[in-house]
Parts: C-alpha cells; structure tokens; sequence
C-alpha cells in the first residue's frame, strides 16, 4: 500500500514538472535572460533583433520532430536527433508526457514527504525507479537552473501542503531561479589590466608605427567566416546548418588570438586606456562567441551570451572609435591603403561597406 502511495504521489509531482516545463520553462529561459543580463523588471513585449528571433528558434526548435523542444531533450539527457533516445518503442516527447522519463538535472533531488508517525519517506525519482537517468556531471547553467527550478517548486508545494500552485505562484518561482543564477554568475574578470600593458613612446611617429603593427595582428588573425557569429549562430538554430558551428568556433579563436596579439604591443602613451578596452572587448566577444557552440549541449549558456552580445560589440566598436579619434586629434592621417590604415580606420570603413552593399540592386 505504502509503495502505492509513494507512486501516486510522485506520478503527480512529474505531472506537474511536465505541465510547467512544456511552456513556462521555456519562456524563463528566455525573459530571464533579459532580465539579469539587461538589468530590467521584465523583457520587453516585442523587440525586433536577430537577438530575440534566435532566442524564440531555441524555445522552439524540435531537430527530431518527437514533441520535444531540443533544449528540453538536454534536460532529459535525451538526444535532439533521436526520436526514440531510450529505446521504448515511442518518441522521447511520448515518454515525457508518461512520465517514463524524467529531466536528468532534478532525477537526483531528494523530496521528502510526511508519513504516519512523524518519519520522512524519500519521494526522489530514483528512489522510485532505479532506471532513471542519474543527475548529470557536467556543471551545465542550464542542469542548474532546472535543478533549482525543481527544488524550489517542491518546497513551494510542500508549504502549500502538496495543493496545487497557480500561476502566479509559478512565476513567483521562476522568478526566485533566476535571480538565484543571475547571483552566482560571476563576471569574468577583465582579461589584461593596465599593468599588463607595455607603454613605449608617444607623438605621431609612434602612434603611425603601432598602427602598423596592430593591423598586422589582426591580418594574421583571420578566417574564412563570410558573416558575423551571430548570423551563423541564427543559420545553425534555424536552419539546422552544421557547418556554422565550425565557422563560429573559428571566429571566437580569431578574437581571442587577436586579443592576445595586440596585448603584448608595446603602445603610445595616447592609446593606453582605449587600446586597454579593445583588447578586453575582444576577448569578451571571443568568450560569448564560445558560448554560442553550446547551444546543443546547454542553452541557457548561449541564451545568456546572446543577451551579452550587442553590448560587447558595441564596447568593441566604441574602442576602434575612440582610437580613431586620438589619431584624428593627434593629426595622424593614415590614407587608405596604407599600412595600419585599416586598423585607425576600422568602423569608418565597416560603415561604408554597409552602405555599399545596402545601396546594390
């Protein structure tokens, strides 16, 4: 009779997980990214960016058709391309929905239920059905926000006395998860500090001879990548392109060697402080464009990288901006096609090759 029990009372606590999980969880992955990353209340109602629409092809995309979201086939330590990952004879999303499996980040999470006699019995998944996928031992941000999701939603229930939660009282804890993972992200420290920096010289035959050199740098660090990261990251998320993750990963490893590059050039008094910001904006787009070859194996990584993404480009391009000014205030005109014209010159030309190619018929 006891293990009657026990199976009732889990069989509605999985209900349950499938309930949220199916629609709530997906829209948390994608406002809470807005709201720790962007510092607001909640995520605006519509914002029409390459951003957004990647975020809603996550929530959505279903590689193998089995009624299973690809980012929820990683919570269940499923495989996105197998519609039978278990072999049982139905479609991962099929077994979802019966409960035959369950998402591997809160298999291990031990909930505790009253008995008669004041004694606590063990209600964790596994220790009703051995087979269960165990928790996972990757230290994955999207394993731990559904692992902590879970335990706050079954302390919420046992408060209410196992009563049902409403909506309300679900948005209320997704709201605590998030802001629970917002806390323990910790920023990456900045890659080079001022005192990394050797300062060498001033005046315009310096600052002419370091242009020199920084373009060289970023002539050696090139790929074959014909668009940005972003837009590949959009061509593998919606249009299942396998390739684009290679050009992905090839472009973080040129920002990132980019960034090591120019941080060992010795640098002009003038360009210390903004040339110190290139190279950590560098390396911080090097570190999100990283992020964005997780997106199979965890989501909510990519998610949070890609809500981080425009203000890290644009803390990269106001770096080249400013350097550009010193130059233009120091009187330093590199003409183009010259050596280290490219680098003083390098959103001025960005901007004239989108107006160029937004002008073609």
């Amino acid at each position: 009779m006891a293990g009657i029990l026990i199976s009732d009372t889990m069989g509605r606590i999985l209900e349950n997980w499938r309930v949220f999980a199916a629609g709530l969880f997906a829209v948390v992955l994608i406002g809470g990214a807005y709201v720790f990353a962007r510092g607001i209340q909640s995520p605006p109602a519509a914002e029409a960016s390459t951003e957004t629409a990647i975020l809603k092809a996550i929530a959505t995309k279903d590689s193998d058709a089995d009624g299973l979201p690809d980012w929820e086939e990683v919570l269940y330590g499923a495989d996105p391309h197998n519609q039978d990952t278990f072999t049982l004879g139905m479609t991962d999303g099929e077994a979802a929905a019966k409960g035959l499996i369950v998402p591997k980040a809160i298999a291990d999470v031990k909930v505790t239920t009253p008995l008669s006699g004041g004694s606590l019995q063990d209600l964790s998944p596994n220790s009703i059905d051995n087979s269960l996928p165990s928790a996972p031992t990757d230290d994955t941000i999207t394993a731990a926000f559904a692992k902590n999701f879970f335990s706050l939603y079954m302390a919420a229930k046992a408060a209410r006395g196992s009563a049902d939660l409403s909506e309300s009282d679900l948005n209320d804890i997704a709201n605590q998860a998030i802001q629970s993972l917002s806390d323990s992200i910790v920023a990456a420290p900045d890659f080079k500090s001022a005192h990394d920096l050797t300062v060498s010289g001033s005046g315009a035959g310096t600052l002419k001879a370091f242009a020199i050199s920084a373009e060289a740098v970023l002539l050696k660090n090139t790929s074959n990548a014909t668009k940005s990261e972003v837009l590949y990251l959009q061509d593998f998320v919606e249009g299942g392109d396998a390739a684009a993750i290679t050009y992905i990963t090839a472009l973080a490893k040129v920002y990132r060697d980019s960034a090591t590059g120019l941080a060992v050039l010795p640098v002009p008094e003038e360009l210390v402080a903004d040339h110190l910001a290139l190279v950590n904006a560098m390396e911080r787009v090097s570190e999100i464009t990283a992020d964005f070859t997780r997106v199979d194996t965890d989501p909510l990584a990519t998610i949070l990288a890609l809500q981080q993404y425009p203000q890290a480009v644009m803390a990269l391009g106001t770096a080249f901006i400013n350097i550009g000014n010193i130059y233009k205030t120091a009187g330093v005109s590199i003409p183009a096609g010259a050596r280290g014209a490219s680098f003083v010159n390098m959103i001025p030309d960005i901007e004239a090759q989108q107006k160029a190619s937004a002008t073609k018929p």
